[in-house]
């Protein structure tokens, strides 16, 4: 026996492939177990809300503001630019929808908002990308902006016409439809009572039935911004600015230009989302926005500058922001008892991939949420309100292990640099 055939003897045989998870198959599966954790955790406590078809339109509501300013990050911080300042872009956005929506309509005035958010993105752009400015610096400097330029167009325009500066007369909003027959015979699924069906019919529900043109634009920005960003040209030489604004130049890419570009629409994204606002409760009122830019920033991050995580985010966000305003600080209690099943879900996905530290560390978190749940047998309502807030806390620190914002964000860029 020669030594090629001693070595291909002796040779230990490869090890097996793991099978993977399709990829379109995982959404579908944390879909599944979310629906199914809401479900028994509805059933144990009594809480339908939680999976009511009335909690879920309340959620995208709610969640509409924070999915196009998140929207709005993702476009600047991909081409290289810190957008902190999504939050005066917001409020800008909020007084441009009443402003147009007084004389114009729900169209006029969400073109409104787009146009006043573009405007604060154009000044963000114009401060770091042709001055140089610190991104934090600016977006900080946006904020008071907005705040400072919305104050005072209030008084000089709502004063005489509602006698009062701070709120906008009333402005006609969109009109709500439902998608039919599938509704109807989900509403009366959901009547049923049923466990899981019931509960899976209220959730599904609540996604066809009074919806907007508003909803359906939101739903629909985030695969358009995913193709665009990901699957065009245009969209590649967009992320190169963010990733190597130096390699982009060498390679015929007008880094300036698509910074520009990026830091507008990311401002009429933010206005957007400040029009979401507006529209949802028929008119402007000063500090309407309530910190959504900054939550939609959080939801940016932890769908890792993606749209499609972006999406579950700021779906996370809503969601507890509708059931503690539709149900209060009953059900936020009843959603630390669903922490405790995804807890113990979570630590034995751990587990099973032999993966000890993660494991312990989501079973300790898991036993210290359900002494929580155990111990307080309500939330007070006015705890409850910060429960967005608490959950993007929450949320960030989880999210943090597993982040890779784009190479070049934030960094100064000049012509020339890399000759």
């Amino acid at each position: 026996m020669t030594a090629v055939d001693t070595a291909s003897v002796s040779a230990p045989p490869p090890p097996p492939t793991r099978r993977r998870i399709p990829r379109w198959a995982l959404p579908v599966i944390v879909v599944a177990i979310g629906v199914g954790v809401l479900a028994i955790t509805a059933t144990l406590t009594g809480q339908i809300q939680l999976t009511s078809s009335g909690t879920i339109q309340a959620a995208v509501g709610l969640m509409l503001p924070i999915l196009f300013a998140g929207l709005g990050g993702v476009w600047s911080e991909r081409a290289g630019v810190i957008n902190i300042g999504l939050e005066g872009m917001m409020i800008l956005g909020t007084w441009g929808t009443a402003w147009a929506g007084i004389y114009g309509g729900p169209w006029a005035a969400l073109v409104g908002g787009i146009v006043f958010g573009a405007l604060g993105g154009l000044v963000h752009a114009v401060a770091t990308v042709t001055f140089g400015v610190n991104h934090i610096v600016s977006g900080v400097a946006i904020t008071l902006l907005g705040m400072g330029v919305t104050q005072y167009l209030s008084t000089l325009i709502f004063l005489p016409l509602s006698d009062n500066p701070r709120q906008s007369p009333r402005i006609e909003g969109f009109d709500t439809f439902s998608v039919q027959p599938l509704a109807d015979g989900l509403a009366v699924l959901e009547q049923q009572q049923r466990v899981l069906l019931s509960d899976a019919a209220g959730l599904l529900g609540g996604l066809v039935s009074g919806l907007t043109a508003l909803a359906v634009l939101g739903f629909a920005l985030v695969p358009i911004s995913w193709f665009v960003l990901w699957h065009t040209r245009w969209g590649l030489r967009l992320r190169s600015c963010g990733e190597n604004p130096v390699a982009a130049e060498s390679l015929g890419v007008h880094v300036f230009t698509y910074k520009y570009i990026a830091v507008i629409v990311s401002g009429g994204l933010a206005g957007l989302g400040g029009a979401a606002l507006t529209l949802n409760v028929g008119y402007y009122l000063e500090g309407q926005t309530g910190g959504r830019g900054y939550i939609g920033l959080a939801a940016m991050i932890f769908g890792n500058w993606r749209p499609s995580g972006l999406l579950a985010g700021s779906a996370l966000f809503g969601f507890v922001d509708g059931v503690q305003l539709r149900a209060g600080g009953e059900a936020v209690h009843a959603l630390l008892y669903a922490a405790t099943l995804l807890a113990a879900i979570v630590a034995l996905l751990w587990v099973a991939h032999r993966r000890w530290k993660p494991a312990i560390v989501a079973a300790v978190v898991g036993v210290v949420v359900y002494l929580v749940y155990y111990v307080v047998d309500t939330v007070p309502r006015e705890f409850a309100a910060y429960a967005p807030q608490l959950v993007t806390l929450l949320v960030l620190a989880v999210a943090s292990q597993r982040l890779r914002p784009p190479a070049a964000i934030g960094m100064e860029y000049r012509r020339g640099e890399g000759d």
